[in-house]
Formats: structure tokens, C-alpha cells, sequence
């Protein structure tokens, strides 16, 4: 679970980094171009990755369930708006060739849609996991209360 928040962590920071680099401006936007809407949004999934690792040293499940609802709604439903947000530059971009924004020389669109591939999985597995952990600590907690 460590390793995952550690991996989300770094992706979080991709995404701030496109946004502060292009927000106040420290690079031309030929170089990094102005971030997509569903971006900001997804910020905030620092939020759930908070409640993980707070969750994580003391089995506190409060903290788990709060991570998991707000992996949903901060994590996933960003990244679910921003690939039908970013669908038809990429379809302009597969049908013409033409690309109007780039990171570093590439396209925007396709560099963001690599992000998200390893986002979507990143997500997904803290959430199987968390679920994983929920079960444990709520079976162990239960067990407790028998005795």
C-alpha cells in the first residue's frame, strides 16, 4: 500500500508541476502548455492519499473509509471526465496528425493519456487493496469485540 500512495504521490506531482510550471508561466507554453480542466480537479486527490497514510500506522478504519470515498470522487471521476475531455484532440490528433498543445515537444494529449493509464491502474489497486485492508482490520476488529 506504501509503495502505491509513493507511486500516486509522483503522479500528483507531474500533474502539479504542468500546472504551477504553466500557471505562473516559468517555461514558454510552446514548451509545457496550459493544463486541461480536469487537472485542478485532481488535485485534490492528495486528499485521499492523506487519509491512506494517516490510516495506515494505527489500522484506523475511519481514515481508510475516508480514503476510499474520497479516491472516487477526487481520484477517479477526474480522471474519468478528463479522458472524454481529452477524447476528441486525441481523435483530431489520430485522424489529421494535427497537435495544437505539446509537453517537451510531444503531444499534450498523448502524454496525458499515458499519465492516465498509469493513474487509472494506480488508483484502481489502492482501492482493491484498500478494500483488502478494510475487510482484515474489520474482521480483526470484530474478533476482538468477541473476546
Amino acid at each position: 500500500m506504501r509503495k502505491l500512495n509513493l507511486v500516486h504521490l509522483l503522479v500528483w506531482l507531474l500533474v502539479a508541476a504542468q500546472v504551477v510550471i504553466s500557471h505562473f508561466k516559468l517555461v514558454s507554453s510552446d514548451t509545457v502548455c496550459t493544463p486541461y480542466q480536469w487537472e485542478y480537479p485532481y488535485l485534490l486527490s492528495l486528499l485521499p492519499l492523506l487519509f491512506s497514510s494517516l490510516s495506515l500506522p494505527k489500522n484506523n478504519i475511519s481514515y481508510l473509509v475516508l480514503s476510499m470515498i474520497s479516491g472516487g470522487l477526487f481520484s477517479v471521476a477526474p480522471l474519468i471526465y478528463g479522458g472524454m475531455e481529452m477524447f476528441p484532440v486525441a481523435q483530431q490528433l489520430y485522424r489529421h496528425g494535427k497537435a495544437y498543445r505539446f509537453i517537451f515537444g510531444f503531444s499534450a494529449v498523448t502524454v496525458m493519456y499515458l499519465l492516465m493509464v498509469v493513474a487509472v491502474q494506480v488508483h484502481a489497486w489502492q482501492l482493491y487493496y484498500m478494500k483488502k485492508l478494510l475487510d482484515s482490520w474489520f474482521n480483526s476488529t470484530q474478533e476482538k469485540k468477541k473476546k
